[in-house]
């Protein structure tokens, strides 16, 4: 659907703005997208937009709604992972499940594959089947040695199960592996491995702070100390002058 160039190109900056925000600001960045979803509902890509607005700021039914929007627009199947998961979200990991199993993901390209693979999982999960999910996320593209795009959040997604499953050692090396395939830091790998390791991080901030603190008391106590003798001079002072008035 094509919208007058004006119009158009307030959609636009509100959308760059959704993109822009997303990650750091989700609720400023669902307020730009609900503006642009005033102003063009019928455009997919809008919707699209608005869903996933919706969905990092955790409103599942809306952003499932909005998704279901833009796929009836564009008979596109890209978004059936990140669908199946707001079914998830709304408590109905069965009804993920059984997406899973939809000839839609058949139609996904490798990326999306995995990324229904890992949703499947952790609905396993939610319904208490620990090992399912493990089994679940086992296959080629998690025991490849080449990295991915989806590499990382794989293996981390695999070394959570592990660790659930309370099979330490094998979350232990997922982990590891996870670190190695996460150039960007996207996952908390690092940080879950050291805490299977027994390393304990100490905030330097927090310990600069708690020093100025300290300091900050330790003038106080001066500047009391010194008030005191000057106070103590002051009354010596005064008993001399009365002494020598008499």
């Amino acid at each position: 659907m094509s919208l007058p160039k004006t119009l158009a190109d307030d959609v636009a900056r509100n959308l760059v703005m959704v993109a822009q925000l997303i990650d750091d600001d989700p609720e400023q960045a669902y307020a730009y997208s609900r503006i642009a979803l005033r102003l063009a509902s019928r455009v997919a890509a809008v919707r699209e937009a608005a869903g996933f607005a919706a969905y990092a700021t955790q409103k599942y039914a809306e952003a499932l709604a909005e998704f279901r929007a833009a796929k009836r627009m564009t008979g596109n199947v890209d978004l059936w992972p990140v669908m199946a998961d707001c079914e998830r979200g709304l408590g109905r990991p069965e009804r993920a499940m059984a997406m899973a199993g939809e000839p839609e993901v058949a139609k996904l390209d490798k990326a999306g594959q995995v990324e229904m693979r890992m949703v499947a999982a952790g609905a396993r999960r939610d319904m208490g089947q620990i090992e399912a999910a493990i089994v679940t996320l086992q296959g080629p593209e998690l025991a490849s040695h080449s990295v991915q795009p989806w590499t990382a959040r794989l293996r981390y997604a695999y070394a959570d199960a592990l660790l659930s499953a309370g099979r330490e050692d094998e979350a232990r090396e997922w982990f590891g592996k996870t670190v190695e395939a996460d150039k960007d830091a996207a996952t908390d790998a690092s940080d879950r491995l050291a805490e299977l390791d027994g390393v304990e991080f100490v905030d330097a901030l927090v310990d600069d702070e708690d020093d100025d603190v300290e300091d900050d008391a330790e003038d106080d106590d001066l500047d009391v100390v010194k008030d005191e003798d000057e106070d103590d001079e002051n009354d010596d002072e005064d008993e001399n002058e009365d002494t020598t008035g008499h």
